[in-house]
């Protein structure tokens, strides 16, 4: 007995002591990045044709708080944009554009909108400044109506019980093929750049045709919700993931990097996504 109370302290000790020496300070030698042109465009009926075209930075690129100067730095100019679809072409003229309800920022727009009736393809062609190029295709897919939103408070009994919680409802309109989904959840206002709730699904999880979302009991009774439901493409469901996948890596310095996925190609080795924006949305009030 005696033995073991001296060992113990003992061994505690060194341990403190061998702890010391654990950090070690590691220089990494990184290959110089080349940066990439990125290219978002989103085409929504009704909207005008907007996009941003931008250029990829290094993750260990100091970063500038002043917006103004980090647009300005990111965003490349002088270039020749034009979407085409249905024998027309649509050139989108270069400057500073904002979309009001999302506080979006674009460099190159039309006042055309985009049409509400057309399901065929639209091309992108995209001449940059230097003679490179980089171009695309997409489609704008039907709209997945929201059947309804359950508002559904705690069945306890407890009146400190307040928060309800949030199922929103629609139905498959095709289970024999596979259809893809961005599901954003806003609190009280679209303007927030960072929902409430942010994923990509398929209808591959449900086992039947109707596919549920819902919440945690998070919201008070007064507060409202903004359901949108996207029905997006396989394109664009495998480039959201990859920049999801992206974003959890870049948190990892010794991790291995995420490609991006892009529907967008050339020689100008381009990243970024070109597609319609078809979706369903619907603000419901919180309550009893």
């Amino acid at each position: 007995m005696k033995f073991s109370q001296y060992i113990l302290p003992v061994f505690f000790t060194l341990s403190l002591l061998t702890a010391c020496n654990l950090e070690k300070e590691i220089d990494l030698d990184l290959p110089e990045y080349n940066n990439q042109p990125v290219v978002e465009c989103y085409l929504e009926p009704g909207q005008p044709f907007r996009l941003l075209l931008s250029q990829s930075n290094s993750f260990f690129a100091p970063f500038d708080t002043n917006l103004v100067n980090f647009l300005e730095n990111i965003s490349i100019p002088g270039a020749d944009v034009n979407i085409r679809y249905d024998g027309n072409t649509i050139h989108l003229q270069e400057g500073t554009y904002i979309d009001p309800v999302n506080f979006k920022v674009f460099n190159y727009a039309s006042d055309q909108d985009v049409p509400e009736d057309y399901s065929g393809p639209f091309t992108l062609e995209i001449v940059l400044s230097d003679g490179s190029f980089i171009e695309g295709t997409t489609t704008i897919l039907p709209v997945i109506p929201i059947d309804s939103v359950v508002i559904q408070f705690p069945d306890t009994g407890n009146p400190r019980d307040t928060l309800a919680r949030v199922l929103t409802y629609l139905t498959d309109p095709d289970p024999s093929t596979e259809n893809f989904f961005r599901r954003h959840l806003h609190w009280n206002s679209l303007r927030d750049s960072f929902p409430y709730q942010d994923f990509i699904s398929s209808d591959k999880l449900s086992d039947n045709e109707l596919v549920t979302f819902g919440t945690g009991f998070n919201f008070p009774e007064g507060d409202s919700v903004i359901n949108t439901v996207y029905h997006i493409s396989p394109e664009y469901f495998n480039y959201l993931e990859s920049v999801f996948n992206s974003v959890q890596a870049n948190g990892n310095p010794f991790g291995q990097p995420s490609a991006i996925v892009s529907n967008v190609s050339g020689d100008a080795n381009p990243l970024g996504i070109f597609t319609g924006l078809s979706y369903n949305r619907v603000t419901t009030i919180i309550k009893k």
